[in-house]
Order: structure tokens, then C-alpha cells, then sequence
């Protein structure tokens, strides 16, 4: 009995130690307004719920045998291919601008290449998941040695920072030999809302000039509604592809720990779309070219 109770004491205490420390994480992403907390504490809690129904569901109608079964179907959704089903459409929303585009007048580049706070600590470039951004971003630069370099990405801590990816971002950009006096940095904002708004504001774009919006494929929906909604024309250059596209991906995922990811990374972008549509700050659900 001793035991039941301090396995239900410590589960009960990390859940409430990460439940307000992962909502302070997630916080940036959707604007940092107190409603988006009352959600974000209101998802733990209904998660918590289900959890327990579901706990409850098991051991009180199935037996031992049909509970094994259970964890091994929702174990072999980890190796379908669901991730990549989710993320392929937001992938494939926009698709890369051909080879023989013109010339742009700028290149808006969004954060999500560097950790800050480990690059700073440790006193090099540290990439992130979608180091694709930067890469890119430095190729497009010495394709196009006349346009202009933005980089939007301030810190998502809710505290000071020190640094900023976009600091860091324009360091690596000098170094690899990208003019300094073409690079433009918006360090201020903390989610895509704030990239697209503060972005505009930065470089006061133009009628006819022709803007390159680069980031991440699963990425480009979500971003470019809101590049339209802040009145800032651009044009799709995604990068950092997960998924291989043409329907290639019905096939079984062998590292589980990938398709989880993958699942994580879709649902996020498909509740943002969702989220940033009933606070109106996109005009459609899916954004389109």
C-alpha cells in the first residue's frame, strides 16, 4: 500500500512541477497573452482527464492480455507513418520557387536555426532543428549579392536574455561571408505573429519589390498568413523538408522516436493555424499561394 501511495505522491508532483514549466515554454508561440495560458492550462488538465479515464477504461474492462494489446497498437502508431501523413499536406501547401525566379529585393529569414541560449554558453554557433533556415539563407545571399538580409528572431525565454538567435544568426551570416551592412536583425519578437508585424515594420516594404520569405516547409502556411495579414507581400522559399513527398511516405517509420517527433511537429502547426484563425490574426484556416 506504501508503495501505491508514493507512486501516486510523485507521479501527481512531477506532473504539476512540468505542467506550468512546459507552459511557460510554449507560451512565446502563441502570443503570450493571458488567454493563451488559461488554454494551455486548460489542455494539461483535460490531457489529465483522458489520461485518467483512460487508466480507468483499462483496468476496469479489459483484462491483462487485452491491455497489452492496447499498448502495443498505440506503440505501433509510433512506426506508421502518421507523422509524415500530417505533414506532408502543410509541406506540400507551398511549394519552392523555380530556378529561374527573378531576383529578389530582400530575404526575410525566421528563427528556429539557432539555440541562443547554448550558443552564447558556450561561445560558437549551436544549430537547432531547422538549421535548414540559415543554411539556405546563406546560399540565397551569395546567389543574390544585391538583396537585402532579414533575419526575425528574438528570444523565447520569458526572461532577459542575453542573446538572441538573431545575433548569433548575423555573427555566422558576417562570417561565412555575407556583407554586415546588408544584414538587417529584428531581435524582439517571439513567435511568427510577432516575426511577421515587427519584420514589416523593420524594412517598410514596397509596392513592386519582391520579397523572399524563407523557413521551415512544415512552417510556410501558418507564416506566410501572417506575412499577409501584416501587409508584407512575400513569396515562399521553404526549406527544411521532413517529409519526402509524391506519396513516397506510406511506408513504415523504423525509429519511432522520428515519427513521434513528426507527430509533434504537425499537430503543433495544425493547432496554430487553428488557434491563430479564431483570434483572427490569419484570414483563412489554410493559407494558400
Amino acid at each position: 500500500m506504501t508503495l501505491y501511495a508514493v507512486t501516486i505522491f510523485l507521479s501527481a508532483f512531477l506532473l504539476f512541477q512540468v505542467q506550468p514549466l512546459i507552459a511557460k515554454i510554449i507560451l512565446p508561440w502563441f502570443g503570450g497573452s493571458a488567454a493563451v495560458w488559461s488554454a494551455a492550462m486548460l489542455f494539461f488538465q483535460v490531457s489529465l482527464l483522458a489520461g485518467y479515464a483512460y487508466a480507468h477504461f483499462l483496468i476496469g474492462r479489459l483484462n491483462s492480455k487485452r491491455q497489452m494489446q492496447v499498448h502495443g497498437a498505440l506503440l505501433l502508431v509510433s512506426l506508421a507513418p502518421v507523422g509524415a501523413l500530417l505533414i506532408e499536406p502543410l509541406e506540400d501547401r507551398f511549394p519552392a520557387p523555380g530556378a529561374d525566379m527573378p531576383a529578389p529585393y530582400g530575404i526575410v529569414v525566421l528563427g528556429g536555426a539557432i539555440d541562443d541560449a547554448a550558443s552564447a554558453a558556450r561561445g560558437q554557433t549551436i544549430f537547432d532543428e531547422g538549421a535548414s533556415r540559415l543554411t539556405e539563407a546563406a546560399i540565397l545571399a551569395r546567389r543574390y549579392p544585391q538583396a537585402r538580409l532579414v533575419y526575425a528572431g528574438g528570444s523565447a525565454s520569458l526572461w532577459r536574455a542575453h542573446s538572441t538567435e538573431a545575433l548569433e544568426a548575423r555573427q555566422l551570416l558576417v562570417a561565412l561571408g555575407v556583407e554586415a551592412s546588408r544584414i538587417a536583425i529584428e531581435d524582439q519578437s517571439r513567435n511568427t505573429d510577432e516575426n511577421a508585424r515587427f519584420a514589416a515594420a523593420l524594412v517598410h516594404p514596397q509596392s513592386g519589390e519582391i520579397w523572399l520569405l524563407v523557413t521551415s516547409a512544415y512552417h510556410m502556411p501558418r507564416a506566410m498568413g501572417l506575412f499577409a495579414k501584416a501587409g508584407f507581400s512575400v513569396r515562399a522559399f521553404p526549406v527544411d523538408y521532413r517529409s519526402l513527398g509524391g506519396g513516397r511516405d506510406w511506408r513504415l517509420n523504423h525509429d519511432p522516436a522520428r515519427g513521434l517527433r513528426l507527430i509533434d511537429l504537425a499537430v503543433h502547426e495544425w493547432i496554430g493555424l487553428l488557434a491563430y484563425r479564431l483570434s483572427g490574426r490569419i484570414d483563412a484556416l489554410f493559407p494558400e499561394p
